[in-house]
């Protein structure tokens, strides 16, 4: 296919190139100049015509910069990249409450959160339809990672009271898990259905599992210090009163950079590979077919990473969940 595609870029280029030498003088005499095209005057000064034009003038009149057939390829691309790792709406809906109204509408995304939350339900029920005293198969890797984040995680990050935040510790992060995870399956959209992308992806997800971190953490505090303790112990202790004024506002906004480092954070790599991945497959577009094998191979290599960068995003994010609880059992 390459040798055809080179043979006929040939002839093509062939057919295109110009008259050779031997050419007759009558072939090679120019055409004469139009009237339009000549120099002219008026009231709004002199017009330089095509014949006192710049080498390459004309085309840059006819094709100005960021706009042409090459423009167009590299926007084309462009956009093809960034329509998937981007959300669209899928089915609209929505409700009207008074003057305001309210988006439900089920987007790309949202189905593929819902696909992954499938998944993971029917992983986990095969696994774990089996116990027995000594683990075997899927069920054993199961309990790998639960005793994982049980231990390593809750117990040292938290403390005493880990048992209490394990669950939803381990929740976040078969859930972030799979997500990644489903997001790396190479399904377009076809019929209706809009093809599989990355969940995690979007900031809307990613911020309110921040969120359910961000209040859980609150929460933990107050189940800890008390309702009331919690917050008076929000400035550490020893501080003087006259730094209340700037530690006040301090932690405040300690308490909000939080959820906003955890949802950056997940957003950011998950969409970062796959710009990757798909920039590296639009190389045999942009230079040329022959660097197909070598952009193909990085992008394996790259979606192989990607694999294992999805297992430390849900591992990282659950890590920082249980540091941040742990951050409010005990007063500073």
């Amino acid at each position: 296919m390459i040798l055809l595609a080179l043979i006929g870029s040939l002839a093509a280029f062939q057919a295109a190139a110009p008259p050779q030498h031997g050419a007759s003088t009558q072939e090679a005499r120019p055409a004469p100049v139009p009237e339009s095209d000549k120099p002219k005057a008026d009231e709004h000064g002199v017009t330089l015509g095509k014949e006192h034009a710049a080498p390459g003038e004309h085309e840059n009149l006819a094709h100005p910069e960021g706009t042409g057939p090459g423009a167009e390829h590299e926007g084309g691309i462009a956009e093809h990249i960034f329509h998937h790792v981007s959300d669209e709406t899928w089915v609209p809906l929505g409700v009207w409450i008074g003057a305001r109204h309210l988006d439900l509408s089920i987007t790309k995304h949202v189905i593929n959160m819902w696909i992954a939350a499938g998944i993971l339900l029917i992983v986990l029920a095969l696994a774990v339809r089996r116990r027995a005293l000594v683990p075997k198969g899927g069920y054993s890797l199961v309990e790998l990672f639960v005793m994982f984040i049980r231990d390593e995680i809750a117990v040292k990050n938290i403390g005493h009271h880990a048992a209490l935040y394990t669950p939803y510790l381990c929740s976040a992060f078969f859930f972030i898990l799979f997500m990644n995870l489903c997001g790396l399956l190479p399904i377009p959209a076809m019929g209706g259905f809009p093809g599989i992308s990355t969940a995690t992806g979007n900031l809307g997800i990613t911020m309110v599992l921040a969120l359910f971190t961000f209040v859980i953490t609150q929460v933990a505090g107050m189940r800890a210090q008390g309702a009331v303790g919690y917050w008076l112990h929000l400035v550490p202790s020893g501080v003087p009163m006259w730094l209340w004024p700037i530690m006040i506002p301090v932690e405040l906004l300690g308490l909000f950079t939080k959820p906003f480092a955890l949802t950056v954070r997940l957003f950011a790599n998950m969409v970062a590979g796959h710009i990757v991945i798909f920039f590296l497959i639009a190389l045999t577009v942009l230079i040329s077919p022959l660097v197909a094998p070598v952009s193909v191979a990085f992008a394996l290599g790259i979606f192989m990473l990607e694999l294992f960068v999805g297992l430390v995003q849900a591992y990282v994010f659950t890590m920082l969940s249980a540091v941040f609880i742990g951050m409010t059992q005990h007063a500073h």
